[in-house]
């Protein structure tokens, strides 16, 4: 869960060393965004893959995801 108080710093670029889906949890106004693509609403489950530069944008209120990693083969 990320807060509705967090601080739109702590949302910084970064990459995993996992493929992984980041799943919403309810409705909300929160963006994710690939790196060199444009934000998209964060409204259905996203595939990241590993070593892939993302970050997520705030909304109003908190954002409740489930994060399921897929390990490395």
């Amino acid at each position: 869960m990320f807060s509705a108080s967090i601080k739109s710093e702590k949302l910084k670029w970064h990459m995993d060393d996992e493929d992984r889906i980041v799943k919403p949890l309810g409705p909300n106004n929160w963006q994710f965004q690939l790196e060199d693509q444009l934000p998209v609403p964060l409204d259905r489950p996203i595939f990241i893959r590993r070593h892939q530069w993302h970050r997520l944008i705030k909304g109003e209120g908190p954002l409740m995801v489930s994060i399921i990693k897929h390990g490395r083969t």
